[in-house]
């Protein structure tokens, strides 16, 4: 039988989180993230490398109730796995790991460890070898990802449960928000982030759950400070439509100040509002 070898540096799934990864640190650090281009330039478009991160992200993010569902899914991937150009996709995966040696130090890159190794890995040796190589181990990683994809719905942590109990422990966390906001939240147009949207993701992340008071106070301060430039921008403005949308933008921000509770979905709409603020400073 074939012997079955995980080579990580092939692994889509998991480059792409690293680079996730990546990108936040460059961040906080306030680096130009060379990461950022990489990952508009292999897996921005519907690429074949593009595919196969969604097929990877397929088996990592669902949570399914029955093994047949599981069944199911697993192989309608596998099949579209294999309609997939291997020799584009491998074209792609070498020159992206060229661009990632151009860029950092790969030591550096692969030192951290990886959420959710070990079904990353399984996936893997499902796309990359089949089950007549070593039906043992295609059995134990089909295995694993069954385990992963089925799980009771009371077992499972909200996003906002996960940020509570495991944000300021490690950098793990980091990944996670970085993965939310930076790259599913975030359209091309905000890929540089001002002064301010940096500080409130640095209190975001760094926050502690037994000490929200910093985040809290920043937003309500940012929020203040927003409503004031937009009160500015309907004054000087001549166009009634855009007068009437402004104040209706404007009295959105009471649903944040009336939550007790800082949630993700309040500072992707803070971040936005910064967003919207500093154009309107433009246009004045």
């Amino acid at each position: 039988m074939k012997k079955i070898k995980h080579n990580k540096l092939r692994n889509t799934g998991i480059i792409f989180e690293l680079l996730v990864r990546q990108i936040t640190a460059d961040i906080l650090n306030n680096k130009d993230s060379k990461a950022i281009n990489i990952v508009k330039e292999y897996f921005s478009n519907k690429s074949s490398l593009s595919h196969e991160l969604k097929l990877y992200q397929t088996l990592t993010n669902e949570k399914l109730s029955s093994d047949w569902k599981a069944t199911q899914l697993l192989e309608a991937v596998i099949k579209s796995r294999k309609n997939v150009n291997e020799e584009s996709l491998e074209k792609l995966k070498y020159s992206l790991i060229k661009r990632i040696r151009e860029s950092y130090k790969l030591e550096d890159f692969f030192q951290h460890k990886v959420n959710n190794y070990k079904v990353l890995a399984s996936i893997y040796k499902l796309f990359e070898y089949a089950e007549a190589d070593n039906p043992v181990e295609v059995v134990d990683s089909k295995s694993c990802i069954f385990e992963h994809l089925i799980r009771k719905p009371e077992d499972l942590p909200s996003a906002e449960s996960l940020i509570e109990s495991e944000f300021g422990k490690e950098d793990k966390d980091i990944r996670v928000l970085s993965y939310k906001i930076l790259l599913e939240k975030f359209n091309n147009k905000y890929n540089g982030l001002n002064p301010n949207q940096k500080q409130l993701l640095k209190l975001y992340i760094t926050n502690s759950p037994n000490d929200k008071n910093a985040l809290y106070e920043y937003v309500i301060t940012s929020i203040k400070t927003i409503k004031t430039d937009l009160d500015k921008s309907i004054k000087n403005c001549d166009n009634q439509v855009v007068q009437i949308k402004l104040s209706e933008v404007s009295n959105l921000l009471t649903t944040i100040t009336e939550s007790k509770i800082i949630k993700d979905n309040h500072v992707l709409s803070l971040l936005r509002y910064f967003e919207l603020v500093k154009e309107l400073k433009k246009i004045n």
